[in-house]
């Protein structure tokens, strides 16, 4: 199950993500997490000290070596260098899967263990010197995009990614790669504003939005943000004396995490795994193909020399099958 976490800078949007990671590794899940934040805080949050943190592998510098792997055999694609950020997977692709090691993993995952529990961690990297001024952020999170773009995930093991805040993650078609987009809202108009934005860009691509209110106070904070969001509210998150030792450095072990907290996890959990059933393979490889043809016609062709187009695999659609290596 792909599960993105979005919502405006400042709303908890990272620590959300963080809690879910560690409950689902709790839990014994296979889980691959992945910060695509301009701001690198997922590290951190999820224990790591800022050293440690900086000196993750970042997606972008390996972009060549997951070209490579990512490409195999596939006819259609005449070299790696031709190869952008949402090149589909077709017949001789590679494709990743959660819970095998591969050169892409050996490069840009690191184990990260919670609490007995380990989880892979990859991040897109920071800003360098020589990017300010001259490079877009999302050059950096068209490696995620790629990733996303040949990952089969099955039920019961997760990646869970810490998207870019407010409405940037609709500058590229990785908002369309999810299972669940859960939007971090805290109880207040601006709070509830990206929610808005969010939902009308989202409306015709059939994306699975819920909202978890951040930093609730109080019932009148749940009933404000009822009467803003409707049956899109999830789930609420009050104060939490656990994660505010984490924001220390000095989280407690997982378990005690207040109680309320910990069932509000359970229901995003609850939420992802039914909405397995719902999964439209069809639909997910047809929207891949769309933002390809588009990203092909607007810049590719002429920054690679290539007819991109002709990447597109017509008669190839990821299936559930493919989970499991043949």
């Amino acid at each position: 199950m792909k599960i993105a976490f979005v919502g405006k800078g400042g709303s908890g949007k990272t620590t959300l993500s963080s809690l879910f990671i560690r409950h689902l590794a709790a839990t014994g899940a296979p889980v691959i997490a992945v910060d695509a934040d301009i701001n690198q805080h997922l590290g951190p949050a999820l224990g790591l000290d800022e050293a440690d943190a900086a000196r993750l592998p970042a997606l972008g510098a390996h972009l060549p070596l997951i070209k490579d792997y990512l490409r195999g055999s596939n006819p259609r694609i005449a070299s790696a260098d031709t190869m952008i950020k949402t090149t589909p997977p077709g017949e001789g692709s590679r494709l990743l899967r959660v819970r095998e090691d591969n050169p892409v993993y050996d490069a840009c995952a690191r184990p990260l263990e919670l609490d007995g529990a380990t989880v892979r961690l990859m991040v897109t990297g920071p800003f360098t010197e020589a990017d300010l001024g001259v490079a877009c952020y999302h050059s950096k999170t068209g490696a995620v995009e790629l990733c996303l773009n040949h990952l089969v995930d099955g039920r019961d093991e997760y990646a869970v990614v810490d998207m870019t805040a407010g409405s940037d993650s609709f500058a590229s078609g990785m908002f369309t790669r999810f299972d669940m987009t859960f939007l971090v809202a805290e109880p207040t108009r601006k709070g509830v504003s990206v929610y808005r934005q969010y939902k009308q860009y989202a409306r015709d691509f059939g994306v699975d939005l819920k909202v978890v209110g951040n930093k609730v106070q109080g019932q009148d904070d749940v009933d404000y943000l009822r009467e803003q969001v409707g049956d899109d509210l999830l789930a609420t998150v009050g104060h939490s004396d656990w994660v505010r030792a984490m924001e220390k450095g000095r989280p407690p072990h997982f378990a005690q995490l207040e109680e309320a907290n910990r069932l509000s996890l359970q229901t995003l959990q609850d939420t992802v795994d039914a909405s397995y059933g719902r999964r439209d393979w069809e639909r997910y490889t047809r929207q891949m193909v769309h933002f390809h043809l588009k990203n092909a016609q607007s810049w590719g062709d002429e920054r690679t020399g290539a007819d991109l187009a002709a990447q597109v695999d017509p008669g190839f659609v990821l299936r559930e099958q493919m989970v499991t290596p043949a």
